[in-house]
């Protein structure tokens, strides 16, 4: 099975110059709990998850300079890993493991078509144990 099968189409995505309560707001509004940072052409910079958002958000005390100082460019991890969308849902899962990470940006002409987690592969799985042969 292909990784295209199994990805979801909608990538969320925000600008590395997004205040980190902006991307929590994002988050929430999509039920994502990462969001991939992109440039204005649409190259893959970094991403942020729930964790680092709430990490960051959670030092902040409440007033007028809440988050206006830090955007998402200095709490993203740099290091973005992806997969293109023809390979398979086994090279997903190994990449995933590998690297300690619950998602990946799905390519395709090095531009982000879908996004791939751990959830979307546990529901393939499922799917195929569960119809009879």
């Amino acid at each position: 099975m292909k990784v295209k099968e199994a990805m979801n189409h909608e990538v969320i995505t925000i600008s590395p110059y997004t205040l980190p309560l902006e991307a929590f707001e994002k988050m929430y509004k999509h039920g994502v709990r990462r969001l991939f940072v992109l440039d204005e052409n649409d190259q893959a910079l970094g991403v942020v998850s729930y964790t680092d958002l709430i990490g960051v958000l959670g030092t902040i005390k409440p007033g007028p300079q809440e988050t206006e100082e830090i955007t998402i460019a200095e709490i993203m991890v740099e290091d973005v890993i992806t997969i293109s969308a023809n390979d398979g849902i086994e090279d997903a899962a190994n990449l995933m493991l590998r690297a300690d990470i619950s998602g990946l940006l799905v390519m395709e002409d090095n531009k982000p078509v879908g996004v791939i987690t751990k959830t979307d592969i546990c529901r393939m799985v499922a799917a195929e144990l569960l119809i009879p042969s």
